[in-house]
């Protein structure tokens, strides 16, 4: 979990090799209208957000045995909805400082979330007291394995994640 640009595509799908589950990442999940929101530069609200949120509790509960989801999950109340009925969810904190995350929000091509939604997530963002919080100042492989040790996992010896 964590703000747009904070690395939870890329983290995630090396976390969810690692552990040997499905990855799904919560952007293929939004409506067609919420994308053409946030690809103008609107924040998502509450009610734009319900529908996807249910869309995406149903999916974790599809997926018994596990999966990694990557998800901004922002606020108590979305962690809530999402994870209503799906046993044994955990959270990592994808954080790091917002000038980093900018840039990198600003290098990457081809995603609907730009650089004028960073602050409201910052503003938006409710860190849960139990999540695993791991810094993204590193490559992702190192991210993942700080987050894996965080978990209480152990990292793979050939440094995959």
């Amino acid at each position: 979990m964590g703000v747009t640009g904070a690395g939870k595509t890329t983290v995630g799908r090396l976390l969810a090799r690692a552990l040997g589950v499905p990855f799904l990442d919560a952007d293929d999940y939004h409506s067609p209208a919420a994308i053409e929101k946030m690809r103008a530069g609107v924040p998502l609200d509450d009610t734009d957000r319900a529908p996807w949120l249910a869309r995406l509790n149903r999916t974790l509960r599809a997926h018994p045995d596990g999966a990694v989801l990557a998800a901004s999950a922002l606020t108590t109340g979305a962690r809530a909805a999402l994870g209503a009925g799906v046993p044994g969810l955990r959270y990592v904190l994808l954080t790091g400082d917002p000038a980093v995350i900018g840039h990198r929000i600003g290098a990457r091509r081809g995603h609907f979330a730009g650089p004028a939604l960073l602050p409201s997530q910052l503003a938006l963002l409710e860190p849960p007291a139990d999540a695993v919080v791991v810094d993204v100042d590193a490559p992702p492989e190192t991210v993942a394995r700080r987050a894996l040790r965080g978990l209480g996992l152990t990292p793979p010896a050939s440094g995959n994640a």
